[in-house]
């Protein structure tokens, strides 16, 4: 596959996950519900690890955002691992709030490497892209650990609008970065036929 096609299939797959994930996070007293959303949290975690993975192989040159997107897998693959793993919920917890950190850090790290050149196409997309990405991650890793602290207390789950909200700027955020990897993509792909 084309480096160029793999990126943009990639940050497609991510956005998907990122979305599937927003949905999981809507919050049920259902016990049903409550493990409909725990599958599809888990596709949605393993499309997002599959993108940023794709992503990141598609970029051939070191850079801060092949970085941050292999941050970002990493930080998925942790969360999936927090929701599989048979282990005490406090761990498992521990493990998502964790993946949730690592995720907004790739963010962060991939956001560094757009500004370089802001001006070139997509650029804006990809900085508000990244910004939302760690922004939303960042949001839910601290309502997971709302939750965690309420658990010891039983004060219930307050963490959990923090988590939605994060959830969906996430999501945004991930959409955004779509739009501006099509832009980049178009925009190298035109300036290497102008030099043939």
């Amino acid at each position: 596959m084309d480096n160029q096609v793999q990126e943009i299939v990639g940050a497609v797959i991510a956005a998907i996950g990122t979305i599937l994930s927003a949905v999981s996070s809507i919050p049920s007293q259902s016990v049903r519900i409550v493990e409909l959303f725990k599958g599809l949290d888990i596709v949605g975690n393993t499309l997002q690890a599959a993108g940023n993975a794709l992503e990141a192989d598609g970029q051939r040159e070191p850079s801060l955002e092949k970085l941050g997107n292999e941050i970002q897998s990493i930080g998925n693959i942790t969360v999936i691992a927090g929701l599989v793993l048979d282990l005490e919920e406090e761990n498992e917890e521990k493990l998502v709030i964790t993946g949730n950190w690592l995720q907004a850090l790739g963010g962060a790290v991939a956001l560094g490497d757009e500004f370089e050149d802001p001006t070139a196409a997509g650029q804006l997309y990809n900085i508000y892209g990244n910004l939302l990405q760690s922004i939303g991650n960042s949001l839910q890793a601290i309502g997971g650990t709302i939750n965690l602290r309420e658990k010891g207390a039983d004060a219930g789950n307050s963490g959990d609008i923090v988590i939605f909200i994060g959830s969906w700027i996430q999501a945004v955020g991930s959409v955004l970065s779509v739009i501006g990897q099509l832009q980049e993509e178009n925009q190298e792909a035109s300036d290497k036929k102008d030099k043939e």
